[in-house]
């Protein structure tokens, strides 16, 4: 007997992910349990094993397609006839290979979009804070995915805009007619994101190449495109004196058989702690309700640079945890990372994320709030400089410190504050000791 197999839900929050490796070709005979491919999504890569054992009578889907939940992967051949099945010709037509792939109902034809003066009519009427609280931009989500009551979906149509190109600010992304009439305002008035200006014809002053984005390059790139309107941050900067911190470090890195303890694993030591004293870093702001959601857990995550982009595994209760505990959370969560083995679950929940860039140098930068967060810190490289003391200049390592914050939920002196006893921990290992 011959079942289909489907994409199942890769993640609560992940329905649609790049084929990256098929692991099966027709004809071979796997276990209940067996990888049968790779799946990439947002932020990491899947493995996605077979529901049952059989022999693989076709393969639906290569490397490099587009997949969704529900998506036909493989057919495979459960019964007695598995191996004349996988030797002859699969039997369903063309037809009902496609239909079977996309289970999804066929959307409607969209309707052509409005001229500009159509758009104009019809959002005469909005106010400069409707227009501002639209997220900038949304992934192309098939229509019948996107949550929107259907009042919603015939104002989208009747301003002649694909409901899936708006970002829902609702529960689970839920598109309101503020959403809607929100984004036709930003096509009026040009704004940025995916409704904006064309790109010119780059080939007319030389030859180009496109390069189709990964997976990860494009969630990091809806993701910062949604979260940079969204919050309206501002940064704070300060440098810590960590002389005494680094000598302390340096001569443990130097013990052999020592956990390497960076300066990473040192800011999230301190970070952490500094954070469960202070509600609103790790809190989110819910305007639809009108309300500020607090976290009791300290869940931070930490960005590490890898060859596929920007990944942000976020070490649990961070605040509990020692400083060695912290180092080796950090090393091995780093390595997983440059080598694909994340998992979904283990980047998500985090509420505060630390960037830091000075292995690679630079004095300074300005993070963007990893939204739905309240705060980011940036880290540049730690430089040894001049500092008046006691009558002379004398050489001390300053560690450049950026903190990006949603001003609407913090104020410029909280964030000031914050920054500030974060240096005067760094510059303390005393105060560290006691505290471990």
């Amino acid at each position: 007997m011959a079942s289909d197999f489907r994409l199942p839900k890769l993640a609560e929050k992940e329905t649609t992910g790049t084929v990256a490796r098929v692991t099966v070709a027709a004809g071979d005979v796997i276990e209940s349990g067996q990888v049968v491919a790779e799946v990439e999504t947002e932020k990491a890569v899947v493995e996605v094993p077979a529901e049952s054992g059989g022999t693989v009578v076709k393969v639906y889907v290569r490397a490099g397609d587009e997949v969704k939940e529900g998506t036909l992967l493989l057919r495979v051949e459960t019964g007695n006839g598995a191996s004349e099945q996988a030797s002859a010709p699969a039997q369903a037509t063309e037809a009902d290979e496609t239909k079977a792939a996309d289970p999804s109902p066929p959307a409607r034809t969209q309707p052509k979009a409005a001229p500009d003066e159509t758009l104009a009519a019809k959002t005469d009427d909005l106010d400069e804070d409707e227009a501002l609280a639209e997220p900038a931009a949304a992934s192309d989500n098939v229509r019948a995915l996107v949550p929107a009551a259907p009042s919603v979906r015939r104002l989208a149509r009747e301003l002649g805009i694909a409901i899936g190109q708006v970002a829902g600010s609702g529960p689970h992304g839920r598109v309101s007619e503020a959403d809607v009439k929100a984004h036709a305002k930003r096509l009026i008035t040009g704004g940025s994101g995916r409704g904006g200006e064309a790109l010119p014809d780059f080939s007319r002053w030389g030859e180009v190449q496109r390069e189709k984005l990964s997976a990860v390059r494009k969630a990091t790139a809806h993701h910062l495109s949604r979260s940079w309107p969204q919050v309206p941050q501002v940064t704070q900067f300060d440098r810590a004196d960590v002389t005494l911190l680094e000598a302390a470090r340096r001569h443990h890195v130097q013990d052999q058989g020592a956990v390497k303890v960076t300066p990473t694993a040192v800011l999230l030591y301190v970070a952490a702690r500094l954070i469960r004293e202070s509600p609103k870093f790790r809190s989110s702001l819910d305007l639809a309700h009108e309300e500020l959601i607090v976290k009791e857990s300290v869940h931070i995550g930490v960005a590490v640079d890898t060859e596929r982009g920007l990944l942000v595994p976020v070490v649990r209760d961070a605040d509990k945890r020692s400083l060695l505990q912290l180092a080796r959370d950090l090393t091995e969560l780093s390595l997983r990372a440059r080598e694909a083995k994340l998992g979904l679950a283990e980047m998500e929940g985090g509420v505060f994320t630390i960037s830091n860039l000075g292995g690679i140098g630079g004095s300074g930068f300005t993070p963007v709030v990893n939204w739905p967060e309240t705060a980011i810190l940036g880290v540049a490289r730690t430089a040894t400089e001049p500092v008046w003391q006691d009558g002379a200049f004398v050489p001390r390592d300053l560690m450049p410190l950026s903190l990006s914050y949603d001003h609407r939920v913090i104020d410029g002196a909280e964030a000031a504050r914050f920054l500030r006893q974060l240096c005067e921990r760094l510059e303390d290992p005393f105060h560290l000791m006691l505290e471990g």
